[in-house]
C-alpha cells in the first residue's frame, strides 16, 4: 500500500478548488481543463494526455516525463544535444553517469563526449557532444529509451478517508481538502467563540466591579486572606440600573439574556477570581469607557462567529478568501509542459485488432488460433475444408469461437482452472497443427485441458459459472471466485473418481439450464434449483442417468433461440426451447421420459404439445426425449443453441470442417431424428459443433462476462462438444437476438416428415 502523489500547480489547484465551491457538480473533465496535469518542480515534459487523465478519473495510473531537449548546430557539420531540464526525482550526476555507461557499452552509438555546464543562470545544462556522422534524431530517441532522461512517474491518489485508505479520483481528493478546510475553520471559529465568551464574562465583570469601586476596594483589603476575599466579593450586589449604564442598552439585554433577568447582580466566580488577580493600582486605573467599549466589540465578534458557523455560504466564502490568498502568495506559472504525444504504458490490447477466432485444441495439447475469415461459408451437405492437420491419434478435442481480447479460462481435468488472453495464443494457418499448450499454461503431467470459457468481466454480481459432468453433475460458483487465478492454478470443480468435465457457461438470474445425453434424452432446469456452492466442491445431481448413459453437453436455454443437437453421423435437427415456465407440482421429470414413444413412433399428442419444446422440470430427474439416436443418426455428440442470424462450424474426427449456415436446418420438434447437416466420409465420424455469431453483435458484447457472443461457442470434450451461449453471460439481461427463428421449409431439400424422418431416407 503505497501512496504517489506527484506535485502540482498550486494557481491551478486554487482555481479548481474555488471553482468546486462554487459549481460542486464539476465534472472531472471539467477540472482537467483546469488542472491538465501534475507540474514538477524541475520542468520536464509530460508525454500524452491519457495517462493523467486515466488517473485523474481512476486513482491509479502512470505516465512518462521526458527531459527538456533541444538540437543545436555546431561549426564542422556537428551538432549536439543541450539538456535544460530533467524528469522529476533525477539528479544531473545520476544522468551523466548512466549516459556514460551506455556510450561505453556500445548501447547507444554517435556520442562523443558530455559535459555539465550547470550554473546559477541555468541550473540544468547538459551538453551531449555528438560524433560527425551521428544522427541527432535516433540519438535522442535512444536517450530517452535508455537512459533516465525518460522516466515514467507512478499515479496512485491512495489516502486515508474517515481513517480508511482509499484511491480517490482527482475530484474526490480536491472534495476531501474542501472538507477538511470547513472542518478546519469550523473548529477554529469555535474557539475564537468560545475566548471571546470568556473574556466577555470577566469584561462584564469588570464593569461590574467599577460600578463600585471603591466598596470593592475596601473588602479586598479587609480580607485576611484571598479566599475569604473572594467570598465577600461574590456577596456585593450592584443594582441593575447600574450595569445598564456600563453596558449599554444592547450589551445589558444580551447579558439579561444570559444570566437572566434581577434586580441586583453579583459577581461569579470566574470574574472574582479576574478582579483578584489585579494589583490595587490597576483596580485604581479601570476605564469605564475603554471596558465598555472593549464589551461591545466583543459582542460583535461573537455575533459574527456565531454567524459563520450557522452559515455554509459564509464558510465557503472564508475558503474562498483562504484560497485567493494562497494564490497571491505561493502562485507561479507552470514548469511542466504537456504534450499531446502519447509514449505512456499503452494496454496491450490497444494496439491488437478485436476480431474473431477459430481456436482449437487436440487431443495431445496442440493449440491454435484462426481467423474466422479464412474459412468461406458453404451450404449445409457440402464436404468442407481442410481446417487441421491432424490424425487418428491426435484428433480435434476442444473448439470454440472467441474474441481476441477475452481471457480464456482452462478447466482441467484435475478439477484446476487457468486462464490466459486470446491474443497471447499463437496464430498459425488453417491447417497448422498448433504450439504445445503445456508451455503456455505449466501443466502437470497427468493434467490435460478439459474445458475452456472466454470471459470480459469478472465483478458481475449475481452471476456464476455453471458446470456439469458426465456422470450428470451440476455445479454453479460465484464468477468473481474465479477472477484471481493462482499461478499454479486454483480448484474450479472436486470431481469423483471416473468423472469428468463436459460443459460449463456463465449464467444469470432467471437462466434455465438444459443437459443433453449421449442416447438422446434432455432436461430443462431453473438455475436456481441448483444452490451457489464453493469452487472445491463437486455439486448435485442435474439428471438421472440410466445404464451407460452419459451427458454429452449443456446450454443456458433461450425462449428466442433453437436448440441444435447433432449426432454422430452428420444428422441433427433444430428445436424451439419454448417459454421459461414454473416448475409444475410433483414434476420430478421421470414420468414423461417413461411415457416417451418408442423409437421411430411418436403420438399425436407428443407432436403437437410436449414435441414441440422443452419444458422445465424440477433438476434431477430423467428428461425428456430430445433426438432419437437410431442407427442412422448415432449417439449425441454435441449441442448448441442457435438463432436463424448464426453460423456453425462442424469438424469431424480427421480434421475435416465445414462452415454453414444456423437457418439452413430444419427447426422441428422433439423426438424425431433430424435431417442431414454434413456428409462424413467412411471412417470418419462428427466430433464437433460450434456457433458463430453475426459480425455485428461483436461490439454489444464489448465490457460483458461472455462465454459466448463474441466470445465463445463450444467447446468440444473427448468427442463430445458443449455449446457455452451468449444468453448465458450477457449481463444487460437481452441474450436473445431480434430475429424471429423461422420454421422449416416445405421445399427443403431434407426438410422433415411427419415421423421426423428426412426426405432422403424415406
Amino acid at each position: 500500500m503505497a501512496t504517489s502523489i506527484p506535485p502540482h500547480n498550486p494557481t491551478e489547484v486554487c482555481e479548481a478548488l474555488i471553482r468546486l465551491v462554487d459549481h460542486p457538480e464539476t465534472t472531472i473533465d471539467e477540472i482537467c481543463d483546469i488542472i491538465p496535469g501534475p507540474d514538477f518542480p524541475t520542468g520536464g515534459i509530460v508525454c500524452g494526455r491519457a495517462g493523467i487523465r486515466r488517473g485523474y478519473k481512476t486513482g491509479r495510473s502512470t505516465i512518462v516525463v521526458r527531459a527538456k531537449c533541444r538540437i543545436e548546430e555546431m561549426k564542422g557539420s556537428r551538432t549536439r544535444i543541450i539538456v535544460s531540464e530533467i524528469p522529476y526525482q533525477q539528479y544531473r550526476d545520476r544522468v551523466i553517469e548512466k549516459i556514460a555507461a551506455l556510450v561505453n557499452g556500445d548501447k547507444i552509438k554517435g556520442i562523443s563526449g558530455i559535459r555539465d555546464e550547470s550554473d546559477l543562470n541555468e541550473p540544468v545544462r547538459l551538453v551531449i557532444e555528438l560524433k560527425r556522422d551521428g544522427d541527432p534524431d535516433v540519438v535522442l530517441n535512444q536517450l530517452y529509451q535508455y537512459s533516465p532522461l525518460q522516466d515514467t512517474f507512478s499515479l496512485i491518489f491512495l489516502a486515508l478517508v474517515d481513517g480508511k485508505p482509499r484511491e480517490l479520483t482527482i475530484k474526490e481528493i480536491l472534495q476531501e481538502f474542501l472538507r477538511h478546510r470547513v472542518t478546519v475553520i469550523r473548529r477554529r471559529t469555535q474557539f475564537l467563540l468560545a475566548r471571546a465568551r470568556r473574556r466577555k464574562h470577566t469584561v462584564e465583570g469588570l464593569l461590574l466591579a467599577l460600578a463600585d469601586i471603591d466598596k470593592i476596594i475596601k473588602t479586598i483589603r479587609s480580607s485576611t486572606n484571598q479566599a475569604e476575599a473572594k467570598k465577600r466579593l461574590m456577596e456585593i450586589e450592584c443594582p441593575s440600573s447600574m450595569l445598564k449604564r456600563a453596558l449599554g442598552d444592547s450589551g445589558f439585554a444580551q447579558f439579561v439574556l444570559e444570566r437572566g433577568e434581577k434586580e441586583n447582580y453579583t459577581l461569579t466566580s470566574v470574574q472574582t477570581d479576574a478582579i483578584l488577580r489585579m494589583t490595587l493600582g490597576q483596580l485604581v486605573n479601570l476605564e469605564q469607557e475603554k471596558l465598555s467599549g472593549e464589551h461591545a466589540a466583543l459582542l460583535t465578534e461573537i455575533i459574527d462567529y456565531l454567524d459563520i458557523l450557522s452559515s455554509q455560504e459564509r464558510i465557503n466564502g472564508i475558503i474562498k478568501d483562504d484560497l485567493e490568498e494562497m494564490k497571491r502568495r505561493f502562485g507561479d506559472k507552470r514548469r511542466t509542459e504537456i504534450s499531446h504525444e502519447e509514449l505512456g504504458n499503452i494496454d496491450l490490447e490497444d494496439l491488437i485488432t478485436e476480431e474473431t477466432m477459430v481456436v482449437s485444441i487436440s487431443h495431445r495439447g496442440y493449440i491454435k488460433r484462426t481467423p474466422t475469415s479464412v474459412y468461406n461459408t458453404q451450404r449445409r451437405g457440402g464436404k468442407g475444408l481442410k481446417g487441421a492437420k491432424t490424425d487418428d491419434e491426435d484428433p480435434i478435442e476442444h473448439l470454440f469461437v472467441a474474441s481476441t481480447h477475452a481471457y480464456l479460462l482452462f478447466l482441467t481435468t484435475l478439477g484446476k482452472v487457468r486462464w490466459q488472453k486470446v491474443y497471447d495464443l499463437p496464430q498459425l494457418a488453417r491447417d497448422s497443427k498448433g504450439r504445445a499448450i503445456v508451455n503456455l499454461l505449466n501443466l502437470s503431467e497427468d493434467e490435460k485441458i478439459a474445458e475452456c470459457l472466454a470471459i470480459r468481466d469478472f465483478d458481475q454480481a449475481g452471476y456464476y459459472v455453471v458446470m456439469a459432468t458426465r456422470s450428470g453433475l451440476v455445479k454453479k460458483t460465484p464468477l468473481e471466485q474465479y477472477s484471481r487465478p493462482k499461478k499454479g492454478g486454483i480448484i474450479a470443480i472436486k470431481l469423483r473418481e471416473g468423472d469428468e468435465l463436459v460443459g460449463a457457461a456463465v449464467i444469470g438470474p432467471g437462466d434455465e439450464v438444459i443437459l443433453v445425453t449421449s442416447s438422446g434424452m434432455a432436461i430443462r432446469f431453473r438455475e436456481s434449483d441448483a444452490r451457489p456452492m464453493g469452487r472445491n466442491t463437486s455439486g448435485v445431481k442435474g439428471i438421472k442417468l440410466v445404464g451407460d448413459d452419459s451427458v454429452v453437453g449443456m446450454v443456458v436455454a433461450d425462449p428466442e433461440a433453437t436448440l441444435l443437437t447433432v449426432c454422430e453421423n452428420g444428422y441433427g435437427k433444430r428445436t424451439h426451447f419454448g417459454p421459461n415456465a414454473p416448475v409444475e407440482a410433483g414434476d420430478s421429470g421421470d414420468a414423461d421420459s417413461d411415457g416417451e414413444a418408442a423409437e421411430g413412433e411418436s403420438t399425436e399428442e407428443e407432436s403437437s404439445a410436449s414435441g414441440a419444446r422443452y419444458r422445465t422440470q424440477k433438476r434431477g430427474g430423467k428428461g425428456l426425449r430430445d433426438i432419437r439416436t437410431s442407427e442412422r443418426n448415432g449417439p449425441v455428440i454435441g449441442i448448441a443453441r442457435v438463432t436463424d442470424e448464426d453460423e456453425l462450424f462442424m469438424m469431424t474426427a480427421k480434421g475435416k470442417l465445414q462452415r454453414i449456415k444456423a437457418a439452413d436446418i430444419n427447426v422441428i420438434g422433439r423426438n424425431t431424428q433430424g435431417v442431414r447437416i454434413m456428409n462424413i466420409d467412411s471412417g470418419d465420424s462428427l466430433i464437433a459443433v460450434v456457433r458463430v455469431p453475426p459480425e455485428e453483435q461483436s461490439d454489444e458484447a464489448e465490457g460483458l462476462a461472455a462465454v459466448a457472443g463474441d466470445v465463445v461457442e463450444g467447446t468440444v470434450v473427448e468427442g463430445t462438444v458443449v455449446a457455452s451461449e451468449a444468453g448465458s453471460t450477457d449481463v444487460s439481461g437481452d441474450a436473445s437476438t431480434d430475429a424471429d427463428v423461422q420454421p422449416p421449409s416445405e421445399s427443403s431439400d431434407d426438410a422433415g416428415n411427419a415421423d421426423g424422418t428426412s426426405s432422403d431416407e424415406a
